[in-house]
């Protein structure tokens, strides 16, 4: 079939004028220090190769960008992962990053909360806001986001196997501020296959699991149509090892299992994939990373119109949050991490990346501190006015080592996904071990690597100096954990504990019952002020634990 490329050229400029509209640039022209006009796209005139494989920004098959104009128009969201202690103690910090400048948050919960018990709990004993932030009631969350405006902030929430309540939550502290489900933006991590791949903060087995994930789709479909309803993470597959082939894959690969699941419930396909979101790593292999990202975009898009026959564009897109790699900082010469973190975002801004989240350098030591924190924001805000790489779209494309890496990862990537599918899907290949054998081998191969000096890291294995690591380091208080404690007690007191009882036995009895949606019963539980534990111990009764 002959392509007519002066067709694509008008239709991608018809989409231009048209985003123009709705999201005007941020300057009349773009300028370098030299006064050089720079275009908003560069690209060459009757190559056919370059309208199959590339074509135009915000055009299939999304080589080059989801958006027509992307940073030309607006930045990408500057987030920053935070989440520690109490609730009260996390709010702060918010509204200290937002008015630094931040344009949305990101939850981090504690352990216990990520895996459904309350801070009470014998199993918490220990673990109360250390990793996170303590989440056990709808008052929690209500103090978590207190001024800070629903309908103006978009939030990001890292949580899995209780994905549906901490959303349920979420919905509820926007109605208390009069806020319409329709109007709330954010994502919801909600990937419970990559946990059982990498991670491990699961709760319930593959199969009920798979059924609150389809929930939320149906759910929020109807009543927060803005809301990301999963993040597919291959983030948490890179620090477990992968290598960025297997990390694209791998997420690929789950995202076509939540689809399946998805279209297995009654979903149509278009109704639910323009709110799929991902999240990828970024490491320190630079020009990887970039072709990494651009292959991921071309490889769903092909998946997702050819596969599985979606009509609608957006849901050809592939939008995704990235972090800086949280394994590549060392404790060794922490001041290195600035400059790793810097790389590694400046790979995720020329990647094309819709969010981002930059980690403080004193991360492989604790929790990050105000100012490290601050330094890491500032990092994004560097990039993006002074840098000049937003100022032209996909600013690489068209580099022949961009371009024949970008290829090479699709044929790796797609290699993969074949192996997959022959094994008969991501949750076949999970339950078989595959994807975790994968996984552990390249991990094992690449410390061999770190060990032989075969791969330098600097302060690590080489240049290393003798120092002594003390930093001022953030330090939760061990009073923490009796006080969450004994808020949690006094809820209890105070609430209304006829009604708990009534919204979790109506809980009970819709999860016994697989044609029934549980988001509103869950909903109803935690406007009561049902717990995080209390509810997720009702569906523990209901489905099981996995692996138990």
């Amino acid at each position: 079939m002959k392509i007519d490329q002066k067709d694509i050229e008008k239709k991608w400029k018809e989409s231009v004028d048209n985003n123009i509209k709705r999201f005007p640039e941020r300057k009349s022209s773009f300028q370098t220090s030299s006064e050089i006009d720079v275009e908003r796209l560069y690209y060459p005139e009757n190559d056919n190769d370059y309208y199959e494989k590339l074509g135009f920004p915000g055009e299939y098959p999304y080589t080059r960008g989801i958006q027509p104009t992307m940073y030309r128009s607006k930045y990408w969201t500057m987030r920053q992962y935070a989440g520690f202690g109490s609730a009260i103690e996390t709010n702060k910090r918010f509204r200290y990053l937002l008015e630094q400048g931040q344009t949305g948050l990101s939850v981090a919960f504690d352990l216990p909360t990520q895996i459904g018990y309350d801070s009470d709990d014998m199993m918490a004993e220990g673990e109360v806001g250390r990793v996170g932030v303590a989440i056990d009631t709808l008052h929690d969350m209500e103090a978590l986001l207190d001024k800070i405006p629903l309908d103006k902030v978009s939030t990001s929430m890292t949580i899995n196997a209780p994905a549906s309540v901490l959303l349920a939550m979420y919905i509820a502290v926007g109605e208390k501020q009069g806020v319409e489900k329709g109007k709330l933006t954010g994502t919801i991590q909600n990937d419970i296959l990559k946990e059982y791949i990498a991670r491990g903060t699961y709760i319930f087995p593959p199969k009920p699991s798979m059924r609150l994930i389809t929930n939320i789709f149906e759910y929020c479909g109807e009543h927060v149509p803005k809301f990301n309803t999963i993040s597919i993470s291959g983030y948490h597959i890179r620090e477990a090892g992968s290598t960025a082939v297997q990390e694209a894959a791998f997420t690929i690969a789950n995202g076509m299992a939540y689809v399946d699941a998805a279209i297995e419930a009654g979903l149509d396909v278009d109704a639910f994939a323009p709110r799929l979101a991902f999240f990828f790593n970024a490491h320190n292999n630079f020009f990887e990373e970039i072709a990494k990202f651009r292959a991921a975009r071309r490889v769903w898009a092909k998946i997702m119109k050819e596969h599985y026959q979606a009509k609608n564009p957006k849901s050809w897109k592939l939008r995704f949050h990235t972090q800086t790699g949280g394994s590549t900082l060392t404790a060794q010469q922490p001041d290195n991490n600035i400059v790793r973190v810097t790389m590694q975002a400046l790979a995720a801004v020329l990647g094309g990346t819709q969010s981002l989240h930059t980690n403080s350098r004193d991360e492989a030591l604790a929790l990050p501190t105000e100012e490290s924190a601050r330094i890491a924001l500032r990092t994004q805000q560097i990039i993006a006015n002074e840098s000049g790489v937003a100022d032209t779209v996909d600013p690489l494309g068209g580099s022949y080592f961009v371009e024949a890496l970008t290829d090479k990862i699709e044929e790796e990537m797609e290699a993969y996904l074949d192996q997959i599918n022959e094994l008969g899907g991501s949750v076949t290949a999970i339950e078989e071990g595959f994807m975790q054998r994968e996984i552990h081998r390249t991990a094992y191969e690449t410390q061999l690597r770190i060990e032989k000096e075969e791969e330098i890291i600097v302060g690590l294995n080489k240049y290393k100096i003798d120092e002594e690591v003390n930093p001022e380091l953030l330090k939760v208080d061990e009073a923490l954990e009796r006080q969450q404690k004994a808020s949690l007690q006094e809820i209890r007191h105070d609430r209304d504990n006829e009604m708990v009882v009534s919204t979790l036995k109506q809980l009970g009895w819709a999860a016994k019952k697989p044609e029934e949606n549980l988001m509103p019963y869950i909903l109803n539980a935690v406007k009561a002020y049902a717990s995080v534990g209390e509810i997720c111990n009702v569906l523990r009764k209901e489905f099981g634990e996995y692996g138990i």
